[in-house]
């Protein structure tokens, strides 16, 4: 859905370049490659270099579509930082995100990319669930000035939108919600796919839940997450995330002692697995989040 959408972009502005840093197959930024070769820049394994000549492209009026592996992403911070005290332009996109990526090993999940992102001043941190969010979102990102993040999963999910849905920074999109709702599941990314399991399991017991899909977690929305505490008096925040910096600290910030918040995110260093089983033993699948809320519910 990157790759697709990026094309679009390149299509009808030139002044859109996309860098990679020699994960074009992986982030799918080699469709540009292939559609619009000029318009491709190879940075190789050199993120520090790729995030330069970003910031270099942005002072010259391109607009700079910058993508890796999100864990890579680290290796350029200082880069990143003093883009955005250069008042740069550039756009983010870290693949291979959490335990979901599976097999691949600690090395390559990106874990602490939300906190890094977050912790830049004005920046927008994005986080779609599927591919019709991911290409309205990319598009949201073209007449962004700043320093933007936009985070894609791995895994295969189910489309949960339709295409004409309208996504904004700064918005929300509550899934599930009923008059009666006793808690409330606020999620991102491959995390919200387990947040509908769960409200089906929990339905079928007869326990109301409301399901949001957090996909701009900078900014948030602070209105619908208030909301949410106000009517259920319960968040379960969960993310395929390390447990400091991410979604689940950007609801506490929002939501404050309005209500009981638990976080469900990553509490150790992972290893190597099967997406699925590596999901269940950090506690972020639909099981996991459905035992939770029972034992506040019952």
């Amino acid at each position: 859905a990157y790759g697709d959408a990026l094309v679009k972009l390149v299509t009808a502005d030139s002044r859109i370049v996309a860098l990679d840093g020699d994960t074009k197959n992986s982030t799918f930024s080699q469709k540009v490659l292939t559609d619009h070769p000029d318009n491709f820049f190879e940075m190789f394994i050199a993120e520090q270099n790729m995030v330069g000549v970003a910031a270099g492209m942005s002072s010259c009026g391109k607009i700079p579509f910058v993508s890796t592996f999100a864990a890579f992403l680290t290796r350029a911070f200082d880069q990143i930082r003093m883009a955005r005290i250069s008042r740069a332009n550039l756009r983010f996109v870290g693949s291979h995100c959490g335990v979901s990526i599976g097999p691949d090993g600690p090395s390559q999940m990106g874990l602490e990319d939300m906190a890094m992102f977050r912790a830049i001043p004005d920046s927008v941190v994005l986080y779609p669930s599927d591919g019709v969010s991911t290409e309205h979102l990319v598009a949201q990102l073209a007449d962004q000035n700043g320093i933007s993040y936009l985070r894609t999963s791995r895994p295969k999910t189910a489309v949960i939108y339709h295409s004409d849905e309208r996504f904004e920074i700064g918005g929300s999109k509550v899934i599930q919600k009923s008059e009666s709702d006793s808690a409330t599941i606020v999620a991102a990314g491959i995390t919200l796919h387990e947040a509908i399991k769960a409200h089906h399991i929990l339905e079928k017991e007869g326990i109301k839940v409301r399901v949001i899909d957090a996909y701009s977690v900078k900014p948030i929305d602070e209105e619908t997450l208030r909301q949410a505490a106000a009517d259920t008096g319960y968040l379960v925040v969960v993310e395929d995330h390390y447990a400091q910096g991410g979604l689940g600290d950007a609801v506490l910030e929002a939501v404050g002692n309005r209500c009981e918040i638990r976080k469900l995110a990553i509490r150790s260093v992972p290893r190597s697995g099967n997406p699925q089983e590596l999901i269940e033993a950090f506690r972020i699948d639909a099981l996991s989040i459905a035992n939770e809320i029972r034992k506040n519910t019952h």
